[in-house]
């Protein structure tokens, strides 16, 4: 017998003796029965040593049986059988206690691993010639001893993934539903970076450990959310969201089909692995994207000169301006009020079904492409207030302009009193501070002490109605002196994040969207109506600083608004001129000329220079003439996003231009 056979039979002896240990369940069961089994043995044994005794001749062995065993014969006597039955039945072999039972089981685990690495080491070291010619020969019923399933070959081998393969698996999944972009390039060198074996199982752990990190960071870059260092900038702000504004966000990346999907990729592939090599298909499945992908951007003819075009944009924009002049001393003065709402836009709108609300009807002047160039509050609060002036680039708004630019200092100049409302404290993302050094509206906040707490903000301030506050502004108008007044108010109403008090634990801030908005313009045609009904002249403008994202689309959720996208930046602006000696000639005069800041000053240079209130037929065509208009170039800090041939294209500054029509089918205004 060789070597190989002797060392099996050697491995497959030493594992005869050696019981298993059972499972705690059925552990319980044998334990039981064991008691009873015992309990019954000793009642029998004890009656049937009393019968022995009791017998003639007690314990005698019959005379055939009193003859000495040959040498040799093991075999007991009657006496010693009855000895050696009473001593094992009357000390049973009992299982362990839980304590011990733990311990005889680990002892177990660790010399079936002994015994099975000895296995290994001997079974490798045998040639297949050898194990041909003298088969295993298994005990019946052990199928311990039985060879493995056959091996991976080194080709098989070179091309696993082992379970990094469903990573992989998934990212393809969410990339074919457009949930997240695909780089192949770094997928790939992710890929072989999981498919180089290290010569030891220490240095395969290491390079899982590590690739954990690198897995998660891939995601990321290949996910729609933000550059990390932005979300690292905003981390500040973030910070001062509730909990349960926290959550609502991370339930709105939740998709039941996207999981759905992810569920039945994972079963199928676990089926095709059986016989396919899913690591290799992969591979080639991630080339072929990326293949799919350069021949998507050749047939779209993706224009070239994108970073060009916004180069020359801004260098165009820099010399455009309006310049206001002194009202003559006849004209008949009235105020400029602005109303410049915060998460409204015309997807916004029509998402909630409000786009043929009364309001709307209102208006003098409707500007329907008005672009607000950004979609956060700060940036679109800066770009109201230097509306005199042509778009800047968003990092030179922090920057010192022209005093010229400068829309509350050049209607200061030319006879308006500024004034300052909000119907919030004004502190998130230091808003006060931000128009006072870069919009220089220095002007103190009007007081809201008393006034009605409509809503909470999604960082639990509170948030004021927005008649009131209009209403206590309107009181305090009638009793200045100031002959004319430029109000510059901000309102927070529409915030995604607010909820009505009493309602944030069993309403979703979204779903109730839709009564926030409806009322906010019930409220404000009512606050027109009370203007005009005190005799006041006025030029009311409604802006919005950006949307509020409330469909989302696949590339951000709802809420999110870190792509400036059309749906974002697209927003209704309004003109109204109250007064009572209005007579209109028109009705509502729709603009659908894409414009942006520039045409909000240049109306009200006209308005300052030929009043409505002159007593003659108001004509809003008039105040139109010549209106400039803007090409759509939205920013934040690092994202820019621009429209070439009816096509929009964004970039984060790193990556290049991608085409954002693709994936959203835009029904913009």
């Amino acid at each position: 017998m060789n070597e190989l056979t002797a060392s099996r039979r050697k491995i497959s002896d030493s594992q005869l003796p050696q019981a298993a240990l059972p499972y705690w369940s059925d552990y319980l069961a044998r334990l039981a029965l064991q008691a009873r089994v015992s309990a019954v043995t000793r009642l029998r044994l004890r009656s049937l040593h009393g019968q022995l005794k009791s017998a003639p001749g007690g314990l005698t062995a019959m005379p055939h049986y009193r003859q000495r065993n040959p040498r040799g014969d093991r075999r007991m006597s009657v006496e010693q059988r009855s000895i050696a039955v009473t001593q094992s039945l009357n000390s049973p072999l009992s299982l362990p206690y839980w304590s011990a039972y733990l311990r005889r089981l680990g002892e177990e685990v660790k010399r079936a691993s002994r015994t099975r690495n000895l296995k290994r080491a001997l079974l490798k070291n045998a040639s297949l010639e050898d194990t041909q010619s003298h088969p295993v020969r298994c005990p019946i019923g052990d199928r311990r001893t039985r060879l493995r399933s056959r091996r991976r070959t080194p080709a098989e081998s070179r091309f696993s993934l082992g379970g990094w393969q469903y990573y992989f698996v998934a990212k393809l999944v969410l990339y074919g539903m457009a949930l997240i972009a695909f780089h192949p390039l770094a997928n790939l060198a992710f890929a072989a970076f999981l498919l180089w074996r290290g010569a030891s199982p220490r240095l395969g752990r290491l390079q899982n450990i590590a690739a954990m990190p690198m897995a998660l960071a891939l995601l990321y870059y290949d996910s729609w959310l933000p550059p990390i260092q932005r979300l690292i900038f905003q981390a500040s702000a973030l910070s001062q969201f509730n909990g349960a504004y926290l959550l609502e966000l991370l339930a709105r990346f939740a998709s039941w089909s996207a999981l759905a999907a992810l569920l039945i990729a994972t079963l199928v592939c676990r089926l095709v692995s059986r016989w396919l090599h899913l690591g290799a298909l992969l591979i080639v499945g991630m080339a072929l994207v990326g293949v799919a992908q350069g021949v998507a951007r050749w047939n779209a003819g993706e224009p070239t000169n994108l970073d060009q075009g916004v180069a020359q944009f801004f260098t165009q924009e820099a010399d455009r301006s309006v310049k206001f002049e002194q009202p003559l001393s006849g004209e008949v003065p009235f105020d400029v009020i602005f109303i410049h709402v915060c998460s409204l836009s015309w997807d916004d709108v029509e998402a909630v079904g409000l786009a043929q609300h009364p309001l709307w009807k209102q208006f003098d002047i409707l500007l329907t492409r008005f672009n607000s160039a950004a979609s956060y509050s700060g940036p679109a609060a800066l770009h109201l207030l230097r509306a005199n002036c042509g778009q800047p680039e968003h990092g030179r708004m922090y920057v010192s302009a022209a005093e010229k630019c400068y829309l509350m200092s050049s209607l200061q100049r030319s006879g308006f009193e500024p004034e300052l409302a909000l119907n919030h404290d004004g502190q998130f993302d230091d808003f006060i501070g931000q128009i006072r050094t870069h919009g220089h509206l220095n002007a103190a906040p009007l007081s809201l002490d008393g006034l009605e707490v409509a809503q909470r903000a999604f960082d639990g301030t509170p948030v004021y109605d927005d008649l009131s506050v209009l209403d206590r502004w309107l009181d305090k108008r009638r009793q200045s002196d100031y002959k004319r007044v430029a109000l510059y108010y901000n309102t927070v109403t529409m915030h995604d994040g607010n909820y009505l008090p009493g309602a944030h634990s069993s309403q979703n801030t979204q779903d109730i969207y839709k009564g926030r908005l409806r009322l906010f313009l019930d409220e404000t045609a009512a606050f027109m109506q009370k203007l005009q009904q005190s005799g006041h002249r006025a030029v009311v403008v409604f802006v919005p600083e950006h949307g509020a994202a409330v469909r989302g689309d696949a590339m951000q959720i709802a809420g999110l608004r870190e792509l400036p996208t059309p749906a974002i930046t697209l927003v209704p602006v309004g003109i109204k001129v109250v007064g009572e000696d209005i007579a209109r000639a028109e009705k509502t005069l729709r603009v659908d000329q894409p414009t942006s800041y520039l045409a909000i000053s240049h109306i009200i240079v006209q308005m300052l220079d030929f009043s409505p209130f002159a007593g003659r037929s108001f004509k809003a065509s008039e105040y139109i003439e010549n209106l400039p208009t803007t090409r759509f170039v939205a920013q934040n800090e690092k994202t820019v996003m621009m429209e070439s041939n009816q096509q929009y294209f964004f970039t984060h500054g790193t990556d290049g231009w991608q085409n954002y029509s693709e994936f959203n089918a835009l029904d913009t205004k």
